[in-house]
């Protein structure tokens, strides 16, 4: 699977638990970035943010992929990190979003908000 149709897959299940400011960003035409694709989105809660990672670990199986390279941050519940080596998905707590800011870092990239 192309690391643009596995982002689709990622987004499918941040919408599926009803993830909010969902953001694509397209990295490949920067240099020496560490992912093709950032996928980003917020959570009201630390309940929220699990279930947001748990459908996207279910909707990437059912899509016949393998599990993530590395998960960071579940046992905080403030930010998610999930690798599929070409896709990192970012699970935020709203307030966590703003302060580190990923979408300003990464300001040169081709975004498409999702919602």
């Amino acid at each position: 699977m192309t690391a643009e149709a596995l982002s689709k897959v990622i987004v499918k299940g941040m919408e599926e638990k009803k993830a909010s400011d969902i953001l694509v960003m397209d990295l490949r035409t920067i240099k020496n970035t560490v992912a093709d694709f950032f996928v980003i989105c917020s959570g009201n809660s630390d309940t929220q943010i699990d279930a947001i990672s748990k459908s996207i670990e279910e909707e990437v199986y059912k899509a016949g992929e393998s599990s993530a390279w590395k998960v960071e941050g579940k046992s905080n519940g403030q930010w998610v990190l999930m690798d599929y080596v070409n896709v990192v998905a970012h699970i935020f707590l709203k307030e966590k979003r703003e302060f580190y800011g990923l979408e300003e870092l990464w300001g040169d990239a081709k975004t498409t908000r999702i919602r």
